[in-house]
């Protein structure tokens, strides 16, 4: 009997130092959590047995229990990388709409070909469904979870309509006089032709980028003329009713006309839609025809910003673009990515648009201990942990995400070489008490 309570202590020891070398072996991987070998003792007994005099059968390994607690965090560049700040576990999945989901700590995740989110061993993060325009959560059920796709480009073409531009033109300025009355000398390859100018980007039907230069030109102590040009190229810019137009002129064989706007003594817009407090010039337009075959481009040149708060002004300070604001966009291409603590995934474009393409979904177990490894630092759930409780990171007992960061592994290297000595010990001593029960029956055995 004793050769086998002998070799229960072996097996246990053998247990603990396997043990304590895989937490060593694991201290640098990414989400690990240390296992701890837990033993028991062997007592069988029968109804004759007596109690007081029997010593036991020996150790036996009750449990190899995994330890859940909190990894230090390692802060990265990128933007996938992320780590739970507490309780939960991320969800993935080995295919776009599997449900055989597994479960991890390991937050290292990357773009496939594909552009998918996905882990090492190319698993799926899984999140929630939201409203792409505002990030609202609409279902935290793991059975609408899905694959988080980054789009490479977002949104349609939407043609300019209008431009916002409001400035300070400078009452100090020398007028430029026209050539002959009615007859312009402005040339926007002469700078001399025009006091100030300023440019802003229009689109085209097609997502085509033009640009739109404005030219004001001093005519006189409150009067200024003002033309534009796109792509270099002179067009007419109308007045609307009731303003007077620029003096035209003739540039490469073709006319152009322009707006002429007045200020009063106080600096501030004098005309038909400045007699109101408050009140600016209104909109002059122009019509452009791209080359590219997209559609005619009417657009309205609004002497103000897009809110109306700063309008044009005449003082006596140097020239200076107070506003400058248009409509319309083109395809927009990925410029970045951003997860924040409650795990809401934002994709911002070229083009200003900003889609919300999920949240992160996020689960805990009433038991973490009963999840079964799966290997790749990835848990299954089973009967001893229980079915996984889904929430939002950050609220209840699930803690919050932290972008561009990592946990890492929760393995003590100081306590498991410690434990790695006091196994080697156990084992010693059990091989000795295993070594004197073999010498005990060679000395019964020799015994004549």
């Amino acid at each position: 009997m004793s050769y086998y309570i002998a070799l229960s202590g072996l097996a246990a020891s053998q247990r603990d130092l396997d043990t304590s070398s895989n937490n060593i072996a694991n201290v640098n991987t990414t989400g690990f959590k240390g296992s701890r070998a837990e033993f028991a003792d062997v007592y069988a007994s029968s109804l004759f047995t007596n109690s007081r005099t029997k010593v036991g059968d020996g150790v036996q390994t009750s449990r190899v229990a995994q330890q859940f607690s909190q990894g230090t965090l390692d802060f990265t560049e990128n933007a996938l990388d992320l780590a739970i700040k507490g309780n939960g576990f991320f969800v993935t999945a080995p295919a776009e709409g599997s449900q055989e989901l597994s479960y991890t700590r390991a937050g290292a995740f990357k773009l496939n070909r594909n552009n998918f989110i996905v882990d090492n061993n190319g698993d799926f993060l899984q999140a929630y469904p939201v409203n792409r325009e505002t990030g609202q959560t609409s279902s935290t059920a793991l059975s609408t979870t899905r694959a988080i796709e980054i789009p490479s480009t977002a949104g349609q073409p939407a043609p300019t309509a209008n431009i916002f531009q409001s400035v300070n033109l400078d009452s100090r300025e020398t007028p430029i006089p026209e050539t002959a009355p009615g007859e312009s000398n402005f040339d926007p390859a002469d700078p001399s032709s025009y006091t100030d100018s300023t440019s802003a980007t229009v689109y085209d039907s097609l997502g085509e980028a033009h640009t739109v230069t404005t030219y004001y030109v001093k005519r006189d102590a409150n009067e200024w003329d003002v033309y534009q040009t796109v792509n270099g190229q002179m067009v007419d810019f109308v007045p609307p009713a009731g303003y007077e137009g620029a003096d035209s002129g003739l540039i490469g064989g073709v006319n152009y006309s322009g707006m002429r706007i007045t200020f009063d003594a106080s600096g501030n817009p004098s005309g038909p839609g400045a007699l109101t407090p408050g009140g600016t010039f209104e909109a002059g337009s122009f019509t452009f025809t791209p080359t590219s075959g997209a559609e005619p481009l009417d657009v309205d040149f609004n002497f103000r910003s897009q809110g109306g708060a700063d309008r044009p002004t005449q003082f006596a300070s140097a020239f200076e673009l107070t506003a400058l604001d248009q409509d319309g966009s083109t395809v927009g291409r990925l410029t970045g990515v951003d997860i924040n603590e409650r795990g809401v995934i934002a994709a911002t474009y070229s083009n200003g648009q900003t889609q919300f393409l999920g949240q992160v979904a996020m689960v805990n177990f009433n038991n973490e201990q009963g999840l079964e490894q799966a290997g790749g630092t990835k848990w299954r759930a089973t009967i001893d942990s229980g079915e996984p409780i889904t929430g939002i990171a950050g609220q209840g007992t699930l803690g919050a995400i932290e972008s561009s960061a990592l946990e890492n592994s929760n393995v003590n290297l100081t306590e498991e070489l410690v434990d790695i000595i006091v196994a080697q010990r156990n084992y010693q001593a059990n091989s000795r008490a295993l070594e004197v029960n073999s010498t005990l029956q060679q000395t019964i055995l020799q015994i004549r």
